[in-house]
């Protein structure tokens, strides 16, 4: 038996629509204890009108850190790039835009990109898919790179499958 992929998203995307669950997952995946009077301010995209994007659940923690979690039954080895995309549509939601524009320098969250993986098919327990392993290879065309490229973005994948990864499991019991 198949399970529809947009159902099992949005499932996961109801459990953790309530700020103290969001609280929980991110200490679980971080191994921390987070204080309850942290703030958690919800700003995950829904159906933005540019590229049908949106994400599973992006949050705030107390103004200092956006966090983006994708859920996948599948391995996307594009998930770097879609995360790339959201955060700049959350940030562009987040940012004034004259400020954009200002002298002064600004400030923003710090970014961190998660994907819980709980498919069939056989996963490490964690691995990392960076946005540069998408790039192209200016070797190809004669063009010396010896050096990282100038933009990176790295989500953690964490496969969540019973017997994988179970302290995080333990401490945040949604995911179980």
């Amino acid at each position: 038996m198949s399970v529809n992929r947009n159902y099992k998203d949005s499932v996961f995307t109801w459990l953790f629509s309530d700020p103290d669950l969001l609280r929980e997952l991110y200490g679980a995946i971080g191994g921390i204890t987070l204080p309850p009077d942290v703030q958690v301010s919800i700003n995950t995209l829904e159906n933005v009108l540019y590229m049908d994007l949106y994400n599973d659940i992006s949050f705030e923690i107390g103004g200092k850190l956006i966090v983006l979690v994708e859920h996948q039954s599948t391995i996307n080895p594009n998930m770097a790039l879609r995360l790339l995309l959201y955060i700049a549509r959350v940030l562009e939601k987040t940012v004034k835009r004259k400020s954009l524009y200002s002298k002064r320098r600004m400030s923003i969250p710090w970014p961190e990109f998660y994907v819980l993986y709980n498919g069939q098919e056989s996963y490490p327990d964690d691995t990392i898919f960076r946005l540069s392993d998408l790039f192209e290879k200016p070797e190809e065309l004669g063009i010396s790179k010896n050096i990282r490229p100038l933009l990176e973005l790295e989500a953690r994948v964490i496969n969540i499958n019973e017997g994988r990864n179970e302290a995080i499991v333990k401490r945040c019991k949604k995911l179980a």
